[in-house]
């Protein structure tokens, strides 16, 4: 992996722009009654087009085998190698919602959760209830006080909340309550080292009063929590890469992570085409652009492969809003695949198309898994990527003599 410090010497700013569509989700598995993935299965004329004149391939966002995150997925792409430089989810939802976390805070990420009378987990999603209902729900839990410790929870989306434990002598190395799967109960939260005891003390014990709290009312009617952190300090983009960002994303935890990075946050609606609209509303005052589509990785976490090929459908047909800005580059690619028919993240590789006036482009001409993985960029790690993109828009000066 070629270092950031080394990005750091050899990166100049320039006027030239790069414009990075992540489709979340993005790769998936073939139907087994047609042998085509959602990507293949889809009708993207303008991505085939793109990939005509593209250098493809496919990306690992952490290695081979290794299922990523929507973080560690997201931080490859941008360069930052995703095993030194971890984020918790919880801070990055608290930061996506502009929450003022103190130094000391530890946050983590929820979901509201249906569990059965048994305390199985039935739904880790509770039927993905309306954010106005999250809403109401978040009214009844926020203001707790345990030991000392007060208890904020905030509101995300849909079946979406972020808790915030804030007083002193408070440490994140505590274990998830969320088993990441259904048919078993919520795990039993646990410190991870001596210090974090009095942490997994109070959180258990929140988990506990919000199970009180929310008896009566299903399907939301227990918390799952996970990726207690702290705010990180990570170098900024414009500090390694001499860029000025932007990120356009609707969902917290991409706005939380590009703003970690130092990303300005673009405001910008929850459709599709708000999000194409706010870049061409903002394309002159930036030269690295974070677009983010959120809608093909809920399809695929839902085991809705239908669904999935629409929305990628519906990105194809908004790109050519994208790429009659005529930007010096253009990356699409995923954080990580979500087949429908896994209903869930997994290890596959991403299919990666860079455009540019300078890539050398192959022979590939569709925008697909099987397509891609015979493209002039073999497959390689994902934090390869920002070089590939700076490089080809004249943004890195030789190294050596």
């Amino acid at each position: 992996m070629i270092s950031l410090d080394l990005i750091k010497e050899i990166a100049k700013a320039s006027a030239t722009k790069i414009v990075l569509l992540v489709i979340d989700g993005l790769g998936g598995l073939p139907n087994p009654e047609t042998g085509k993935t959602e990507l293949e299965t889809a009708y993207t004329p303008n991505l085939d087009a793109l990939a005509a004149k593209s250098i493809c391939g496919l990306a690992d966002p952490v290695g081979p085998g290794i299922t990523p995150g929507s973080a560690p997925g997201h931080l490859a792409l941008f360069g930052y190698e995703p095993t030194s430089f971890n984020i918790g989810r919880g801070v990055l939802e608290a930061l996506g919602i502009d929450f003022d976390l103190e130094p000391e805070d530890i946050a983590a990420r929820g979901n509201f959760c249906t569990v059965d009378k048994a305390g199985l987990v039935t739904d880790r999603r509770a039927g993905r209830i309306s954010t106005e209902q999250n809403i109401k729900l978040c009214q009844l839990l926020n203001g707790l006080a345990i030991d000392e410790i007060k208890i904020i929870v905030r509101p995300l989306k849909e079946h979406r909340l972020v808790v915030i434990f804030r007083g002193e002598g408070l440490s994140a190395d505590i274990d998830d309550s969320d088993p990441q799967r259904v048919g078993v109960a919520p795990k039993a939260i646990t410190a991870l080292a001596p210090e974090a005891s009095r942490m997994a003390s109070i959180a258990s014990q929140f988990i506990a009063q919000v199970e009180t709290i929310l008896a009566e009312h299903h399907p939301a009617n227990m918390v799952l929590l996970r990726g207690f952190s702290r705010h990180p300090w990570f170098p900024t983009m414009g500090e390694i890469y001499k860029l000025k960002p932007a990120a356009i994303a609707s969902y917290p935890m991409y706005r939380g992570l590009a703003k970690v990075i130092g990303m300005e946050i673009l405001k910008t609606g929850t459709t599709i085409e708000d999000e194409f609209q706010t870049l061409r509303q903002n394309y002159a005052s930036h030269d690295f652009f974070f677009v983010h589509i959120k809608g093909t990785d809920t399809a695929g976490e839902d085991g809705n492969f239908d669904t999935k090929v629409a929305l990628l459908e519906e990105v194809d047909k908004a790109l050519p809003s994208v790429t009659a800005l005529k930007p010096d580059v253009i990356v699409v690619t995923g954080d990580h695949s979500t087949p429908a028919l896994l209903k869930t993240h997994s290890w596959h590789p991403l299919p990666v198309l860079l455009y540019s006036k300078w890539c050398r482009h192959d022979r590939v001409n569709e925008f697909s898994e099987s397509a891609c993985i015979s493209g002039g960029l073999g497959r390689f790690p994902a934090t390869g990527l920002m070089p590939l993109a700076m490089a080809n828009a004249l943004k890195l000066n030789k190294f050596g003599a």
